[in-house]
């Protein structure tokens, strides 16, 4: 399993990087605008769009796996604080199988939306032209797929070290 997981760390860590380099280049493309805007009075065209369809996504989506991995969800411990440590095992593995289903089904969902979006050719009207969107929305599945993937993994790693006790 150990082996599995590591295989999947490249991947998650290159999403996240990526997630991070979005973040990086939606603060500049913003100030950028900002200052075109102020002090030019020549703000740059499309900038609302690109920020919600590329940075934005890529900022909020892309990091899942690697807070899968990290295991960094918010997770609320006030009835359980006192359980047993097998019992908050337990409930920690149905949590993952949960959410494996849960985001399984966005996944689906994202990926059959995605290829209608793409064989569409989708675009957004922005001042001076169009611009393509449909390659953000692969962006979804992409990321709900590896957090799935991982937390596999990481469930079928988490019985078999609970049964083990």
């Amino acid at each position: 399993m150990n082996r599995l997981l590591k295989l999947l760390d490249a991947p998650a860590n290159l999403l996240v990087w990526l997630a991070l380099l979005a973040g990086s280049m939606m603060m500049l493309h913003v100030t950028i605008d900002v200052a075109a805007r102020a002090l030019l009075n020549y703000p740059i065209a499309g900038t609302n769009e690109v920020v919600s369809a590329y940075y934005m996504v890529a900022a909020a989506f892309l990091p899942w796996a690697w807070i899968a991995r990290s295991n960094g969800h918010i997770s609320v411990e006030l009835f359980t604080r006192k359980a047993p440590p097998l019992v908050n095992e337990w409930l920690d593995i149905l949590v993952k199988v949960l959410t494996i289903l849960y985001v399984g089904v966005f996944t689906w969902q994202t990926g059959a939306r995605a290829i209608d979006q793409i064989r569409a050719g989708e675009v957004w009207q922005i001042p001076g032209g169009f611009l393509p969107i449909w390659p953000s929305r692969c962006l979804l599945p992409l990321a709900g797929g590896l957090m799935v993937l991982y937390l596999l993994v990481r469930v079928a790693s988490d019985i078999a070290r609970t049964v083990r006790r």
